[in-house]
């Protein structure tokens, strides 16, 4: 059987059995016929852990990542597992193979100068700039969900005590400390613009739209957009990149990783941990810029 027939084969079976994607199977058909073209004619069913190591090592040559380097080996290893299954071969000549590393990926966080233009960035003399400047200035400093920030409800906040009950991810509830900036602006807010913004309309959520309706995550992640070109900030930003900011910076100014793991609603400490990585940056160059050998 030729590589074509044996790839073909698999796609058939694979997708009789799990249903899988167009976009999945595509992916699986490109990666084995670049093996089998690497191969130059040794049969599919006979390579040999060595020849695996060796094709890898080639595709690192060729400049791909470690990301699409897994990507391959986990095609392989469908292909492989396929063909033990159906008593093709004997040995899995991907079963000695490491899977690439892959270092998760850091979030993109911005400095504190940069927070400061886009909080400063709405025009806050109407009702939407008013909502706009309100809602930056709480996501800065409570590092909420973007979908608990536009979720918020009159009985979640507490103005007398400064904070506001979350319901995150799986049921869990925990309470959030809000600034005296970002509780200033809640009060100016709700007393100068929610009201215009509704009319003589009614809303259970406390950031609203002229519609009478509550904010929703794409209109919000557009108006972050909006007010960051007004900035001057030429980065990709998204409502998650303040959560990313508000970790880091607390993490920078000292505080306690655990602490930022309860306000940011995480379960895993591992979870937290990527915004270490963020935060040294600041540590290397401190020592850089102080240390007589940095």
């Amino acid at each position: 059987m030729t590589a074509t027939e044996l790839i073909d084969q698999f796609l058939d079976a694979v997708w009789a059995e799990e249903g899988l994607s167009d976009n999945t199977l595509s992916a699986y058909r490109s990666d084995l016929r670049i093996f089998a073209l690497w191969l130059k004619g040794k049969p599919m069913l006979e390579v040999t852990s060595s020849d695996l190591s060796q094709f890898l090592a080639s595709r690192y040559k060729d400049g791909i990542g470690s990301r699409s380097a897994a990507r391959i080996l986990s095609s392989l290893r469908r292909f492989y597992g396929y063909s033990i299954r159906e008593n093709s071969i004997s040995v899995d000549p991907t079963a000695l193979i490491e899977s690439p590393h892959i270092g998760q990926p850091l979030p993109m966080s911005l400095s504190e100068h940069d927070v400061e233009l886009l909080l400063n960035a709405p025009e806050v003399s109407n009702p939407r700039g008013l909502r706009d400047k309100t809602m930056l200035e709480m996501l800065y400093a409570t590092g909420l969900r973007v979908s608990e920030l536009v979720g918020l409800k009159f009985e979640q906040i507490s103005f007398r005590q400064g904070v506001v009950r979350i319901i995150g991810k799986g049921n869990k509830e925990r309470l959030v400390p809000v600034g005296e900036e970002a509780m200033s602006w809640m009060e100016t807010y709700m007393t100068s613009a929610r009201g215009s913004l509704l009319g003589e309309r009614q809303c259970d959520y406390l950031f609203v739209t002229n519609r009478a309706g509550g904010m929703t995550r794409q209109a919000f992640w557009h108006i972050i957009k909006r007010h960051a070109k007004t900035a001057g900030i030429n980065k990709e930003l998204s409502p998650h990149t303040l959560r990313h900011a508000f970790a880091t910076h607390l993490l920078n100014h000292g505080a306690d990783l655990r602490v930022v793991q309860l306000l940011l609603g995480h379960s895993d400490l591992s979870t937290t941990q990527i915004y270490i990585h963020v935060a040294s940056q600041r540590l290397k160059d401190l020592h850089t810029k102080y240390h007589p050998r940095g």
